[in-house]
């Protein structure tokens, strides 16, 4: 590497030694079945937000989602052809600290859209910033497990410290608000800690804060209904209610029911979307368009969907056992799980199993953010896979090296 690059590598990176792979070499061991699930993915959302969309004022959306598709598509082997590594040291600093500038001027500059303030427009482009700092954090609390070289966290020295890394992005998601967003950061926070080697006693602690919390929730609905409301927000009071006690206001739980009965009527291969023409499904072709493949595919299009998921989780998984860098692991592990509690939280708030809350079903959800943001994902993953093999040293064990040498790294 140039001596443009060396300030930004700081203490952490990585000389080659030998003939590195040329980019064919990369594109000949690129994971071709992650890539075919990723396709399949796409190509299920753009039928899915064609069967939401047809016929309605915004007929022609599966058009915008073939491009976004592909123009993601070609940003994901870029991605994955990039050295990940390169990402660590001061470089994963700045990243992080411009995406926490990114939702800072959010709550200033930040488009208002059904009373959520999230987007940054740029253009007629609009922007969610929430959506790419969650790869900025995954890859700064990365680097901060991989300084502990897998040995146990230090409660002080480690894990508060990567809890603040993750609760400031939180506090501002809150604010815009977003709830479902918000709980994704807390899921990939609790695996990354459980994964970079978390003492017992620290999780059972945490996971003990979360049960109380969740605890009190319930509690308070049902013996002190009105301090609840006083502390959480209207629209929050709401999906409360709808989850807990459906019954007490229909007009509350009307999304949710509707969303199960679509589902439901959908049987083993789906029916004419019934639902989806009468308009009783809101968002069909972002947060909800699960419902449109259960509607209109019934169990068999939910079973390949689910089965697709499975296999790219598989996938990743397998990229952990083979990876002997922590690093490269520990980014692997938040990515995995961003994705596995999207996918459980989108499609259990639609069959009643979780509260209703806001979050994009991953490669399949219409959205620019949300798309872009998990095919970086992905490419990351199999930069990952595609560099494990390639030798580094690290550089401060070239101490002793000429200033010609150094700048030759």
């Amino acid at each position: 590497m140039n001596r443009f690059f060396q300030p930004f590598l700081g203490n952490t990176y990585f000389k080659f030694r030998g003939s590195t792979m040329t980019f064919f070499d990369k594109l000949k061991k690129m994971d071709i079945v992650t890539l075919l699930i990723i396709i399949c993915l796409n190509i299920i959302s753009t039928v899915a937000i064609y069967g939401a969309t047809a016929g309605t004022k915004l007929d022609g959306l599966h058009k915008n989602n073939m491009l976004l598709s592909s123009f993601s598509l070609l940003l994901l082997l870029t991605v994955a052809l990039f050295d990940y590594r390169i990402l660590f040291g001061k470089l994963i600093y700045i990243l992080y600290a411009s995406g926490i500038g990114m939702l800072l001027f959010v709550q200033f500059k930040g488009e208002n859209i059904n009373g959520a303030v999230r987007w940054l427009s740029i253009g007629s482009l609009q922007l969610q910033p929430s959506e790419l700092v969650k790869i900025f954090t995954i890859l700064f609390v990365a680097d901060m497990l991989n300084k502990r070289k897998g040995k146990k966290l230090r409660f002080v020295q480690d894990v508060l410290p990567i809890c603040l890394v993750f609760l400031i992005p939180i506090v501002l998601i809150m604010k815009q608000p977003d709830l479902g967003t918000a709980l994704v950061f807390a899921g990939v926070l609790i695996s990354m800690l459980w994964m970079g080697n978390i003492r017992m006693r620290y999780m059972l602690l945490f996971l003990g804060t979360v049960v109380i919390l969740i605890g009190s929730v319930v509690w308070l609905y049902y013996m002190d209904n009105e301090l609840l409301s006083k502390v959480t927000k209207p629209h929050q009071m709401a999906r409360i209610q709808t989850f807990l006690d459906p019954a007490s206001d229909p007009d509350k739980s009307w999304h949710v029911k509707n969303s199960m009965l679509a589902i439901g009527s959908g049987s083993l291969t789906g029916d004419d979307g019934y639902f989806l023409e009468q308009g009783y499904i809101p968002y069909a072709y972002s947060d909800s368009i699960f419902v449109v493949i259960g509607e209109k595919y019934g169990f068999l299009g939910s079973a390949v969907l689910l089965l697709l998921y499975f296999s790219l989780v598989t996938r990743l998984i397998n990229v952990v056992i083979g990876n002997k860098e922590l690093a490269g692991s520990y980014v692997v592990i938040g990515i995995i799980a961003m994705f596995v509690f999207q996918i459980f939280v989108n499609i259990g708030m639609h069959i009643g199993l979780v509260p209703l809350t806001g979050i994009s079903l991953p490669f399949i959800s219409y959205g620019g953010s949300s798309l872009i943001t998990n095919m970086i994902a992905i490419g990351i993953v199999l930069s990952v896979s595609l560099h494990k093999a390639e030798p580094a040293m690290n550089i401060p064990e070239l101490a002793g090296a000429t200033e010609k040498e150094r700048t030759e790294i």
